[in-house]
């Protein structure tokens, strides 16, 4: 009788997403979903707490209905107690990864000896946790950074140490403007703040990042070869110094968005608008304004007279710091005592005010919203390619300055808000000029055009020849043949 050959499980990819940012943590999930449905690999996806609780309430509800071949393991808390309060959020994320690295390397062991479960093929890291790739190779498994940002910032995070030893003093001061592939010029205002500081711990930190990144195997970026072929043929001039890089996006939000009622209340209205009519106005999963600001960019979509779904969040002078304070509106009433009075009076009918949050994905599928304001946040972006929509583009901090120069001079796929320059506020006027212009003007009819090529071009990429799915399937088949 002939023998049977025993079935080998299926291979497990553990993948570490960083704490904090939401907007990094959704693309891993995407990831996971791939991985288990198109390539018949099991997931891992290792958990580093926000802070001291056990699960941040809004990534538990990211978790909520996933396929039981996506495991999740939650490593504990670790203290930071000894941290200024005030600390910067990319300095925080990154030490509490650090801090994690021995519960990693304990969850690594037990995948590794527990029967129950199969050993990690591969870590995936996230351009936080390059620290991480010191255990992946204590297991003798390969460790890829996951990239959930533009390439575009890759090739300037590759630069940067470069960048470094050309400055004497401060970027401002540089000989020469910093570019991005596309001879984009960045302004110095458009240089993530983290790493303006030179010499401070914040900056040394950055450093040490992008510098770790390089020692990766391999490296996945959540964009897509037409959106920034500028950047990839950067990256791919590069080959004998970086590792692989390879372009897997978008990678977006799949699947229902859940909360049911204010999500029916946004879909409810934006039925009952014309078709291309309303302007969507979000700033992310933590993205908020300073009061005057606040105030300004109400007064201006009134002036505006143009339709608006605007997603409130309450007023903050720190906007980096409020993206670790994403759940302290759940459970507010009333804005109204933030915004300019009388305003939801003399809007209502034409504009939509909400709360915290609403169902992004349906909004900017929806066939009446015609333009979106946006933080520049990567995961805003690829949504709003993948359906189409054109941008105001309003950053407010991280890498979002950087993504502006991309879409406004490179894509030509945004307007950009112009701060005052001695303020640093927005004012109204220039708020309901740009918003008109979006929804009603020409300038507002070209975006659409250029949009509209991206979002095809989306569609091949992830289509079944496509060149991200050939770029993931490449990866995994490394991980599985263990080259």
């Amino acid at each position: 009788m002939e023998a049977t050959q025993e079935k080998q499980p299926p291979h497990n990819i553990a993948l570490l997403p960083p704490p904090g940012f939401i907007g990094h943590f959704i693309p891993f999930i995407e990831l996971a979903k791939k991985l288990v449905y198109r390539h018949s690999c099991t997931a891992t996806l290792i958990i580093i707490p926000d802070d001291g609780s056990p699960m941040n309430p809004q990534k538990a509800a990211f978790l909520r209905g996933l396929p039981p071949t996506i495991k999740t393991i939650l490593l504990p808390p670790v203290s930071t107690d000894d941290l200024a309060e005030n600390i910067n959020v990319e300095m925080l994320v990154p030490i509490r990864v650090i801090r994690s690295l021995p519960a990693l390397r304990e969850t690594l062991t037990f995948l590794r000896d527990d029967s129950s479960c199969s050993q990690a093929s591969a870590l995936v890291l996230d351009l936080f946790a390059p620290h991480a790739i010191d255990v992946a190779k204590e297991f003798n498994i390969p460790a890829y950074i996951f990239y959930v940002v533009a390439a575009n910032e890759l090739s300037f995070c590759i630069d940067l140490p470069k960048y470094d030893e050309l400055c004497t003093s401060e970027y401002n001061d540089m000989p020469e403007p910093i570019k991005l592939p596309g001879s984009l010029v960045l302004n110095p205002n458009d240089i993530p703040d983290a790493i303006k500081e030179r010499n401070s711990d914040l900056h040394k930190l950055g450093l040490d990042l992008c510098r770790r990144i390089l020692f990766a195997d391999g490296i996945m970026v959540n964009s897509f070869l037409e959106l920034e072929s500028e950047a990839f043929k950067d990256l791919e001039t590069r080959l004998h110094d970086i590792p692989p890089v390879y372009a897997v996006g978008p990678l977006i939000r799949t699947g229902a968005e859940t909360e049911s009622d204010r999500g029916s209340e946004c879909l409810n209205w934006l039925n009952e608008q014309p078709p291309n009519s309303v302007l969507f106005v979000s700033f992310g999963s933590g993205g908020t304004l300073s009061i005057e600001q606040f105030h300004q960019l109400a007064l201006g979509l009134e002036m505006s007279e143009q339709r608006f779904l605007w997603v409130v969040r309450r007023p903050q002078e720190n906007a980096a710091g409020a993206y670790l304070n994403i759940n302290n509106d759940k459970g507010s009433g009333s804005f109204d005592e933030f915004l300019p009075h009388g305003f939801l009076e003399r809007t209502k009918g034409r504009g939509l005010v909400v709360p915290s949050w609403a169902p992004q994905i349906q909004v900017l599928r929806h066939a009446s919203t015609g333009g979106f304001v946006t933080h520049c946040g990567w995961n805003s972006i690829l949504e709003s390619v993948v359906f189409g929509v054109p941008l105001i583009a309003w950053p407010l901090c991280f890498e979002h300055k950087m993504n502006a120069v991309f879409l406004t001079d490179g894509l030509k796929a945004a307007l950009r808000v112009k701060e005052n320059e001695e303020t640093g506020i927005v004012y109204r006027d220039h708020i309901a000029m740009i918003v008109k212009g979006l929804i009603q003007g020409e300038e507002g009819k070209q975006l659409r055009i250029v949009m509209s090529h991206f979002q095809n071009a989306a569609s091949n990429v992830l289509s079944q020849n496509g060149s991200s799915t050939k770029a993931l399937a490449q990866v995994v088949k490394k991980w599985i043949s263990g080259n």
